[in-house]
């Protein structure tokens, strides 16, 4: 009979996830050779192959795809019993794992963290920070406990609830602090800097300006709004960003900042999680405090 740990399980997985012993073995927390005598001990045991080893990836067998599918959801069924166990106590303690999209992170977070530590003092708060469809795999997965994100999300299985909704602000170069400002249509035919593919934030500027997200225009994409509010500060073009990155991203920058006219642009920002989640009632008291932080006044430049 096979024996193996819940353990191997993990490792196997982040295997799986980033194709690299160095790199799984860092988000494991464990050397290199650790990981791969683990890996290594798992085929033993079972008497198949469920990784081949390259000199620079790692690829699983076509076994070990079909049993990595299985183990996660060992894994998470594992884990939902723990967080059943957590739901059932009084309060909420231990690890919360919590996605963050990239245009959220930086401004947000700080606050988050300072009024979750004041009402949930025992619980151990680990950030994952990328957009919204690998925060999306990685709940399903069970990797996650939670995410702020943009809304709507519209992903069946998963509880969303909306906590706070943000303008959006147009960052132009300092000379044009005094020209009239442009609406979504006259936007469309300015020299215009976005998010690079895969930000939610990209498509929501892009419906304001009614404009389609066809081949990137060369040089008007950034990886991070600091990036792009940076570009402005250098003549390039103008961009749009949400009122909560105003403070930090316009400190060191030539930029102006200029609110639109009504209809103006917007996001509504809240939390999802799995909506089979034993968590799901301590989840929403984690939104209540992230609506709080989100909704609690800003200066703004």
């Amino acid at each position: 009979m096979s024996e193996f740990s819940l353990r191997q399980l993990r490792y196997l997985d982040a295997l799986a996830r980033h194709g690299h012993f160095g790199r799984a073995a860092e988000a494991s927390s464990i050397s290199q050779p650790a990981l791969s005598v683990q890996i290594r001990e798992l085929e033993a045991s079972l008497g198949l192959k469920l990784v081949e080893r390259g000199a620079r990836a790692a690829r699983l067998t076509a076994f070990g795809e079909e049993f990595t599918a299985r183990a996660r959801e060992v894994l998470r069924a594992v884990d939902e019993l723990s967080d059943m166990a957590r739901a059932a106590g009084e309060g909420l303690s231990g690890r919360l794992r919590l996605g963050v999209i990239p245009t959220i992170a930086p401004y947000l977070l700080p606050r988050v963290i300072a009024r979750l530590g004041e009402r949930f003092p025992e619980v151990d708060i680990h950030i994952r920070e990328t957009v919204t469809q690998r925060l999306i795999e990685e709940l399903r997965d069970g990797r996650l406990d939670a995410a702020i994100v943009a809304l709507p999300v519209s992903e069946p299985g998963l509880s969303e609830t909306a906590l706070f909704d943000e303008d959006f602000v147009l960052i132009r170069p300092e000379a044009d602090a005094d020209l009239p400002v442009p609406d979504g249509e006259a936007l469309a035919r300015m020299r215009l800097l976005l998010l690079e593919e895969g930000h939610c934030f990209r498509d929501q500027a892009l419906s304001f300006c009614k404009m389609t997200s066809n081949l990137p225009r060369e040089g008007l994409e950034g990886s991070s709004l600091a990036t792009l509010v940076q570009m402005v500060g250098a003549g390039i073009g103008v961009t749009l960003i949400p009122e909560m990155a105003v403070p930090v991203e316009t400190r060191s920058a030539r930029v102006s900042v200029a609110r639109f006219a009504d209809p103006r642009p917007k996001r509504s920002v809240g939390m999802i999680w799995r909506a089979s989640n034993p968590l799901a009632e301590r989840l929403t008291d984690v939104a209540e405090e992230v609506g709080s932080a989100g909704r609690a006044p800003t200066v703004t430049g």
